[in-house]
């Protein structure tokens, strides 16, 4: 089995069409049609029904595909470990992480390590935990930071704690101050006012509707479905309140007014995470050490 026959096969089954894969894998045809069969021929089994106008994966298919990506990720990994200087001078890091995070906590951290590494690109994935995990898994990150306890366990990961990060409230300051103007704030005090919510699959909306149906009430909301900084924006306008990690709203500026939790208060557990059974390069662990003793 060949890094290329495995490339030819995602290509194909990517694209469901041999003739339009050689065209992305920039190879003839024929030639790839050869090598998808001789790669059947090894494996014993047939990866594609062929159909007229209809290319399909067959169950052997199926379950090569997630491993080839994962191969044809590593094998790339390795290319960019054994190209770098010793110096670090070369490189690359793909680093994901929640939105959230990449508002609050990387802009320094990533401004330190490209002033000591400036020939080291970053590649930023910035998404919900979840879709962080399954790109670990599956060898399209180096790093990731994500909120813990983890969307599903995943066995395959390693996780280190690095921060616990309270939750505050941010509001428009021409609005009411929440809580009756109390310095801070109970999570009864949200029962009736008007919430702007983060969409689905954000770790700080589960952990907002949870708090809200411990304290006895289901959470009001009158925008629902926005990213970090529509959120804020939202806020900002005076069309409701929010729940936001100390960081986002510190960094946030003006047009906020953010008020603290009250005792015990609600925080999250931020944690860096990477694939257990393959060590990150280099240029990733210099990334990682910085962000642990940050």
């Amino acid at each position: 089995m060949q890094l290329q026959q495995l490339q030819y096969f995602v290509a194909v089954a990517e694209t469901r069409h041999f003739t339009r894969a050689a065209e992305v894998v920039h190879v003839a045809q024929p030639s790839l049609s050869q090598q998808i069969k001789a790669l059947e021929r090894e494996l014993g089994a047939d990866l594609f029904l062929r159909a007229r106008g209809n290319i399909t994966l067959t169950d052997a298919g199926e379950a090569l595909l997630p491993l080839a990506r994962r191969i044809l990720a590593d094998a790339d990994t390795a290319r960019h470990e054994v190209l770098e200087l010793a110096q670090l001078r070369r490189g690359r890091v793909r680093l994901g992480a929640t939105p959230s995070l990449c508002t609050g906590l990387l802009p320094d951290v990533l401004r330190a390590f490209h002033d000591r590494y400036p020939g080291i690109r970053l590649l930023i994935e910035e998404s919900g935990s979840h879709d962080l995990v399954r790109e670990l898994a599956r060898g399209a990150l180096d790093l990731a930071l994500v909120v813990l306890p983890l969307p599903t366990a995943s066995p395959a990961l390693t996780t280190v704690e690095l921060l616990r990060e309270d939750l505050v409230v941010v509001s428009s300051p021409e609005s009411p101050r929440p809580g009756g103007g109390r310095r801070a704030v109970r999570i009864t005090d949200l029962e009736g006012e008007r919430l702007v919510m983060f969409r689905h699959g954000y770790d700080l909306r589960e952990l907002t509707v949870a708090a809200c149906r411990s304290a006895g009430f289901e959470p009001d909301f009158a925008v629902e479905g926005g990213e970090m900084d529509a959120v804020l924006g939202f806020v900002r306008a005076g069309l409701g309140m929010a729940v936001a990690p100390r960081m986002v709203a510190a960094r946030s500026g003006r047009g906020l007014r953010v008020t603290p939790l009250a005792r015990p208060g609600l925080y999250r557990t931020i944690a860096l995470a990477h694939r257990s059974d393959v060590a990150p390069p280099r240029a990733a662990r210099e990334l990682q050490r910085m962000l642990l003793e940050r």
